[in-house]
């Protein structure tokens, strides 16, 4: 049990403005999250650099996250905070990579955090192909340094939270695609429509499988007003130049 003064515990509480945030679910497409990858693909033999493993998991956090520094860069409230480093923390499930392997029915928690970081600038860039590259590259570094599962990587990750917070709130998920949520029926049918409601106090990015089944992915985010409106618009332009990009190949 991890013990924390008070001063520690303050870092993690989240402000009491809930009430005043608006909830939006969002669907990412099979052949969005095929064209993500596609673009992230054509960047890194544009640049010669190597190709990060873009998963479907990995393609919408990469998406999501440009389009909420980018909601938050445009916010003129946050005029101080265009510069610096945004953090990503996120799960990522240990059980097939324990020695020996956690068995398939374990329902306990395995899991550890994955640590991805890079500068605002380079993730709302002009170009949003070289963004959306930078946000893929940093989330699939982490997963990469999280399945390594080097002393270093858990010896640091309480360090690592403070630090990032203390740069910035940093953006967080719950939920996974994993879960299955729209399988659940407790007797009186399938959910129609699956929220996490929590994500309006803690900030985070819920994630969970698109709920018509056609192998898309569903992300739920709370965001005031304002921010969500940038962010609509933000994602609304990629989906639809992911769309059109899809249509041409």
């Amino acid at each position: 049990m991890v013990s924390r003064t008070k001063e520690e515990s303050d870092k993690f509480r989240s402000p009491d403005v809930a009430d005043s945030k608006l909830l939006a679910t969002f669907t990412l497409s099979g052949e969005i999250l095929q064209s993500i990858k596609d673009r992230v693909a054509g960047v890194a033999a544009r640049r010669g650099a190597p190709l990060p493993r873009c998963t479907s998991i990995v393609a919408t956090f990469a998406v999501v996250w440009q389009c909420h520094i980018r909601a938050a860069i445009g916010d003129v409230e946050a005029d101080n905070k265009h510069h610096g480093r945004a953090h990503f923390i996120f799960p990522t499930d240990h059980r097939a990579r324990m020695e020996p392997r956690v068995p398939d029915k374990y329902l306990g928690n395995c899991v550890g955090p994955c640590f991805a970081s890079a500068p605002k600038e380079e993730i709302a860039a002009a170009d949003a192909e070289d963004g959306l590259f930078t946000t893929c590259a940093a989330i699939a570094a982490a997963i990469d340094e999280a399945v390594r599962g080097e002393p270093a990587y858990w010896e640091g990750w309480k360090e690592r939270i403070v630090e990032a917070c203390r740069d910035d709130a940093p953006f967080s998920v719950a939920g996974s695609t994993r879960f299955r949520v729209y399988d659940v029926d407790f007797g009186f049918g399938r959910p129609a429509k699956v929220e996490i409601v929590s994500v309006a106090k803690t900030g985070a990015v819920s994630a969970a499988e698109d709920r018509s089944g056609a192998g898309g992915i569903e992300v739920g985010i709370a965001l005031l007003p304002e921010r969500m409106d940038t962010f609509r618009r933000c994602l609304a332009d990629a989906m639809a130049w992911f769309s059109s990009s899809s249509q041409c190949n």
